[in-house]
């Protein structure tokens, strides 16, 4: 089989900020490391750190020592502060992305603006958000939601960073007809733009996508979406072991992307399997 690997799969730079961060004060010797919530939305990367002694913190605890570290996807203002004063040493992970979505956020909160954030109401990063943004703030995802959308006086529109783009676009201009004079920022990160623009490109190269990552992942999720709009035929897998060979073998022409929580060694061992399998012709 023929294997074509998007460019763009794999960790992006919040990611692999966050492992490295994390994966530093474990060498460094540090005992006590934990997470508050999982730090990236992958299961291989998470039972690493497990196995190097990093606790996941589902609750934050009265005290504590040792480190506690703010996930990829950062967390609400409220909180990091609880977390400080646990006594423990708050190391913040938060991508850089995310940290300034925040920023935008929080400046225009002061000057009186509502916000609305086009993203997944449930997802880590928006809950985030929604902390900074306050009670006025509002979570949009789809036409349903602009309908019911009720805004009085000045508003931002932000997105949640792995949103898809054309979504966002289109949402954005329901909300402008809607609310006239909103301040609009397309806060999408520049690796989800390139990674999904990549899917709809090779969508047109291959008879079938295979997309690598968690299954808690939003953005990898995302990429299955649009490639299925398109029409090309997608496998949603975690691992190796969830190939279905006798399915796959029905391709002779493969492509191969991943979320951004997805580590190179995954993708690797995916393609290697792919490569192995036996096209049938018809």
């Amino acid at each position: 089989m023929e294997v074509v690997l998007a460019k763009n799969a794999g960790f992006c730079m919040g990611v692999r900020r966050a492992v490295d961060t994390t994966l530093g004060m474990v060498q460094k010797g540090e005992t006590t490391i934990a997470t508050f919530g999982p730090l990236i939305h992958n299961p291989q990367v998470l039972k690493l750190l497990e196995e190097q002694g990093v606790r996941i913190l589902t609750e934050i605890p009265s005290q504590a020592s040792g480190a506690i570290i703010i996930r990829a996807h950062g967390i609400p203002p409220e909180q990091k502060k609880k977390l400080e004063a646990t006594g423990a040493r708050v190391e913040d992970a938060t991508c850089p992305r995310v940290l300034k979505v925040q920023a935008i956020i929080a400046r225009y909160k002061k000057e009186g603006f509502a916000t609305v954030i086009i993203g997944d109401r449930d997802h880590a990063e928006v809950e985030g958000l929604m902390g900074y943004a306050g009670n006025n703030g509002q979570v949009v995802n789809s036409e349903a939601d602009v309908a019911a959308l009720q805004l009085d006086g000045p508003y931002i529109i932000v997105s949640q960073t792995t949103q898809d783009e054309r979504l966002f676009e289109r949402l954005k201009e329901a909300i402008l007809q809607k609310y006239p004079q909103g301040e609009v920022f397309n806060t999408i990160c520049d690796s989800t733009h390139k990674r999904q623009e990549e899917v709809r490109q090779l969508c047109q190269e291959v008879e079938a996508l295979v997309v690598v990552g968690g299954k808690t992942s939003a953005n990898t999720k995302r990429l299955g979406e649009i490639a299925e709009s398109l029409g090309c035929p997608v496998f949603m897998v975690e691992s190796e072991q969830d190939l279905d060979s006798q399915m796959l073998e029905h391709y002779g022409r493969v492509g191969v992307t991943a979320g951004a929580s997805t580590p190179n060694w995954v993708i690797s061992r995916i393609v290697e399997v792919l490569e192995n399998i036996t096209a049938k012709t018809p």
